[in-house]
């Protein structure tokens, strides 16, 4: 039997797919959850979304800053996405950002999905250390990297804003060595 190390019990992560598109626009309805990922844009057309999307599904990924689709194992629908960028290779580091739509919270798909991500970067990339900023206010997601066994490294105070208010950026760190001893 083959395995993929993109593959685990409940994700595959897999490149983004033209069809892609409207999981995705569905998921720009939620702006609790876009803004949790990011920032809220104006609303996309449909027409917008799909072209955006094939474009996306026809760039050549790069081997260390790329964006990879969170897909259910079963039926390899969109569940989210997860990100890599501001890499450093000289230092070895790297940040990463994940996006699961609401519908698919709590289901265990962020955690898989930053497992297989980080088993990547650290053992195929050489890279020594992630991180990951996180919005104050977004709950579940300073709760995920906690459990995870992030460490929390500093605080970036009020430079994030949204909602109408200005919030702090959460740093969270994890080396290659923590990693290993919880997951490899």
């Amino acid at each position: 039997m083959t395995t993929s190390a993109w593959v685990g019990e409940r994700v595959r992560l897999r490149a983004r797919e033209p069809e892609d598109w409207e999981a995705f626009l569905a998921f720009e309805e939620d702006s609790d959850a876009v803004r949790a990922a990011w920032r809220l844009h104006p609303p996309r057309s449909a027409a917008q979304a799909k072209k955006t999307m094939a474009e996306e599904a026809e760039q050549e990924l790069d081997l260390d800053e790329f964006s990879l689709v969170i897909a259910g194992k079963q039926d390899n629908a969109p569940v989210g996405a997860i990100v890599t960028h501001d890499v450093q290779r000289h230092h070895g580091t790297f940040l990463y950002g994940i996006s699961v739509g609401s519908r698919h919270h709590r289901k265990g798909y962020a955690s898989e999905a930053i497992v297989l991500l980080l088993r990547y970067m650290f053992f195929e990339r050489r890279f020594q250390k992630a991180e990951a900023w996180v919005y104050s206010y977004n709950d579940a997601s300073l709760a995920l990297h906690r459990r995870m066994g992030f460490v929390e490294e500093g605080r970036r105070r009020r430079s994030h804003y949204a909602n109408g208010r200005y919030h702090d950026e959460v740093i969270f760190g994890m080396t290659m060595e923590e990693y290993t001893e919880r997951y490899a």
